[in-house]
């Protein structure tokens, strides 16, 4: 692979291994006198008639660049409203205050977007448990009693204020590091769910843009972000597609960008750590290599679509066991075309014979490990190894596609 100008790697994980790990008690109680690491806190509490306004004031930011997609459905949001009417305790909520009286909220976004949601009548409850006959009623369906009940209980919050951190640095990494904590139990957050909370940057923004890319969608079968007539989705209507609330779709495009650096897969235990180590480097990136990358994503994307179409990723219609999109194809694929982007007008002149001997020869999609005999493109493999043969499988058709 051909790498550009300041695209770097460096294994954060054996830089951490290489520190000394002896450090003295004295050493440890001065750190914690000197309180390194001490977050100042209070607490609040906001009638539940009140978030509507609260939200629309403008002083809470509901998607700081450490935070998910919006991912709870119907029924969870419903679920906690009924929690309300019973009384059942909710866990608070936790705010950073970003400068007096401006927040960003680190925890509990769906709890105030579901609360939001149900004052401003934008869904019904569905799936009620002890109030079944409230289902299918919106707030300002509901009787009066029990409007009033609602609008009497409190969400609480636990505040961050913004002393805790010295300066900005400081701050995001706090920020980062209490939002992995806080979801560290209860709805399991992806791996890009994380990622995108505890390495927020500009890299990790660049692979959000690009998820957005209309062929890379097809290729995957997302849904679009636009409709037939070119107006763009809202949110609230992409979190049909659970792809989008996992975002899976923002992995997909950061594992392009870090397989072009497929050989220090091996150095990591796993592909996880790997991905997490690459977002890290990458959000270092500058903007002019941002661009290179852009352009690079772009035309490969395009060429394989065209090549393709909208089945480039699925696998040999003889051992696909369903019709979905695979990673393993994806990544190999993906980057071998990459890799032979300046041959773009030779490969597109010879399309035919590059679609027919794709899987042409199933026998040259299995290899040897170990005395078995292992079908190439099985996703339970992805060791440097199998990675890289899947890439030359597929530099190896271009190559005598064109010759």
């Amino acid at each position: 692979m051909n790498l550009l100008n300041g695209e770097k790697f460096i294994n954060f994980y054996k830089l951490d291994e290489g520190k000394s790990s002896v450090i003295s008690d004295s050493d440890i109680n001065e750190k914690y006198s000197k309180g390194e690491i001490r977050i100042i806190t209070e607490q609040a509490r906001y009638p539940l008639d009140t978030i509507p306004s609260m939200l629309e004031s403008g002083k809470y930011d509901l998607n700081p660049e450490y935070q998910r997609r919006k991912r709870w459905s119907t029924v969870q949001q419903s679920k906690l409203i009924e929690s309300f009417i019973i009384n059942v305790p909710i866990p608070p909520i936790f705010l950073y205050e970003v400068v007096y009286a401006k927040y960003e909220v680190m925890d509990g976004l769906q709890r105030l977007t579901a609360i939001n949601d149900f004052y401003t009548d934008k869904f019904a409850l569905s799936g009620l448990e002890e109030w079944k006959e409230l289902n299918g009623r919106k707030y300002s369906q509901l009787p009066k009693n029990i409007k009033e009940g609602i609008d009497r209980r409190y969400l609480s919050s636990i505040v961050l204020l913004n002393e805790t951190a010295k300066d900005k640095e400081i701050a995001d990494s706090l920020k980062q590091m209490v939002f992995g904590r806080l979801n560290s139990g209860g709805d399991k957050l992806t791996p890009q769910e994380t990622r995108n909370a505890l390495y927020a940057g500009k890299f990790n923004e660049f692979c959000i843009e690009l998820s957005k890319n209309d062929t890379f969608r097809k290729l995957w079968n997302y849904t679009s972000y636009k409709y037939s007539n070119g107006k763009l989705m809202n949110e609230d209507e992409l979190l049909v597609d659970e792809t989008f609330r996992k975002m899976e779709d923002v992995e997909m495009i950061l594992r392009f960008f870090a397989y072009r650096h497929i050989e220090q897969l091996s150095n990591f235990r796993s592909q996880e750590q790997f991905l997490d180590n690459y977002l890290q480097i990458a959000n270092q990136y500058q903007p002019n290599l941002l661009i290179e990358l852009k352009n690079i994503f772009s035309k490969t994307v395009e060429l394989v679509y065209s090549l393709f179409g909208e089945s480039a990723f699925y696998m040999p219609e003889s051992t696909q066991k369903k019709s979905t999109p695979t990673k393993t194809i994806y990544d190999s694929i993906m980057q071998a075309f990459s890799m032979n982007l300046d041959k773009e007008k030779v490969i597109l002149s010879n399309q035919s014979t590059i679609r027919e001997s794709k899987f042409k020869d199933l026998e040259k999609i299995t290899y040897e490990s170990r005395g078995k005999k292992i079908d190439l493109f099985d996703g339970k493999y992805n060791s440097r190894s199998n990675v890289e043969a899947r890439i030359k499988y597929f530099t190896n058709l271009i190559e005598h596609s064109i010759a």
